[in-house]
């Protein structure tokens, strides 16, 4: 019989016998709220967040944010650790994908050799050499489906790994624009300290003035010199956060931590709330968000390990073939009659492991329940986030709201208690608690514009935006 029929006849044979163990795996339906309890967006809602989270951070119109993110889009290290382990996940596709071919060797040799002529049988022959080539090639047949299992599975891996590395980019869009608002509040802040020192040293010199002419009382000048020292006693620790957050930023964007210090130290106004708030339905989220795609990758990969532990309790097949070509002169070496060659069918299985095969079922089963869960958790908290961020949002501007006219009443009685102490009638106490209040409810009321701003960006974050209109260098597609 020929080599190919017997190649065409093992071959049929395998391709007829095959199956494939193990679950199909069928992603779950989740039964999710068709709109959110915070907010139920309408049609500009809708239209706003088509247009706005593909590039949410230029909504805030600040060109060194702009640039800040496009700088840790290229640069940032933990960017740069995911591409790695994506391209680990498309190798590990590539071995698995590898099993389905023969897998071929070949080696050469020139051997001298002398065998004894002093014995009778076999009868010696004295010295010779010999020429050899190796062929040798093993295909193993995938009849019961473990390494399309295996396929499938690494597939998947590489969807969790683009995912991953999209997640990571959404978290840090959120960072850059989250350090970079609280560095500008940070020195708003400074701003309003320096304006609140330069208060409380006219304060104090009003009460030296009226102490020197004897309308005053040594006790009113201790108060004003120790308001005014508190309040000084705010800048450094303002200064420090300000030069703390420009390190961060430098290292979130692939530099040092002083390589941006010098620029952003030039105070700058806190970007302003987006008109429109982007709110899509939570169907369209759970299609934006990359965590809960990366968490239903590996919920199907998980899966598809069981396929893979599953056939190791079947028999294995393969299509042994060595061809060793062996001459005494390289001139007749690819002659036919120099020509020794093997094929077969080779079959093996397990017949007794103490219930290792059967545990290792059971490791990966519970490992895909493990997954599933997981995949179910990330949906609910992807939804917890943009409820959070919408309550966040709504409760912040209403006490926002609340603080800027506290800020201007404050500033307004601290105008007229100093007045009326100028005038004498009043004393300086009043002034003092005047001074606090407005320094307080003015400071409240930034760091409200702060948490407004945060909120947003959260709940750009929540929603899944940012990775939607970024093309990295290399593409993502399996």
């Amino acid at each position: 019989m020929s080599l190919r029929r017997h190649l065409s006849i093992l071959a049929l044979a395998g391709l007829t016998a095959a199956c494939t163990v193990g679950p199909d795996y069928k992603p779950d339906e989740l039964a999710v709220p068709s709109t959110w309890t915070e907010h139920e967006p309408t049609l500009a809602d809708k239209a706003a967040a088509d247009a706005a989270l593909k590039d949410w951070w230029a909504s805030f119109k600040d060109p060194l944010l702009d640039r800040l993110i496009a700088q840790a889009i290229a640069g940032n290290d933990d960017l740069k650790i995911a591409r790695q382990r994506l391209i680990q996940a498309r190798a590990g596709r590539a071995i698995a994908a590898s099993a389905d071919y023969p897998q071929v060797k070949a080696d050469a040799a020139r051997l001298q050799s002398n065998s004894s002529t002093t014995v009778d049988y076999p009868p010696g022959i004295g010295q010779y050499r010999t020429w050899e080539l190796g062929f040798d090639a093993s295909w193993e047949i995938d009849v019961f489906g473990g390494t399309k299992r295996a396929e499938q599975a690494a597939d998947a891996d590489i969807g969790a790994a683009i995912e991953d590395r999209r997640t990571i980019l959404v978290s840090l869009l959120a960072e850059v624009a989250g350090d970079y608002a609280s560095l500008r509040t940070s020195q708003l802040r400074l701003a309003i300290a320096q304006h609140n020192i330069d208060s409380a040293k006219k304060a104090l010199d009003l009460t030296q003035q009226e102490f020197q002419r004897g309308l005053g009382t040594d006790l009113e000048v201790a108060q004003a010199r120790a308001q005014w020292n508190n309040v000084r006693s705010a800048t450094p620790t303002l200064r420090a956060a300000v030069a703390r957050l420009s390190h961060a930023i430098g290292v979130l964007v692939g530099g040092f931590p002083g390589d941006l210090e010098v620029e952003l130290s030039n105070p700058a106004p806190l970007m302003a709330v987006p008109a429109d708030l982007p709110v899509t339905l939570p169907s369209e989220t759970m299609t934006n968000r990359p965590d809960i795609r990366r968490a239903e990758r590996r919920y199907a990969a998980a899966t598809a390990q069981i396929g893979v532990a599953t056939a190791d309790l079947f028999p294995h097949f393969q299509i042994p073939l060595a061809i060793d070509p062996t001459s005494a002169t390289i001139s007749s070496l690819f002659l036919a009659k120099s020509l020794d060659w093997n094929l077969g069918l080779a079959t093996s299985g397990l017949v007794y492991d103490g219930g290792k095969t059967d545990a290792r079922i059971e490791s990966a089963k519970a490992a895909a329940e493990t997954a599933r869960i997981a995949y179910e958790q990330t949906v609910r908290g992807a939804f917890r986030d943009v409820e959070d961020a919408l309550i966040n949002f709504q409760t912040e501007t209403e006490r926002n709201g609340t603080l800027k006219e506290a800020a201007s009443d404050s500033d307004q009685a601290l105008d007229r208690a100093t007045r009326l102490y100028g005038a004498g009638l009043t004393d300086f106490l009043k002034v003092l608690d005047s001074e606090r209040a407005a320094f307080a409810a003015e400071d409240l009321e930034a760091q409200s514009r702060l948490a407004r701003v945060q909120d947003v960006i959260a709940l750009f974050k929540a929603l899944g935006g940012g990775w939607q209109g970024v093309a990295f260098e290399d593409a993502e597609a399996n």
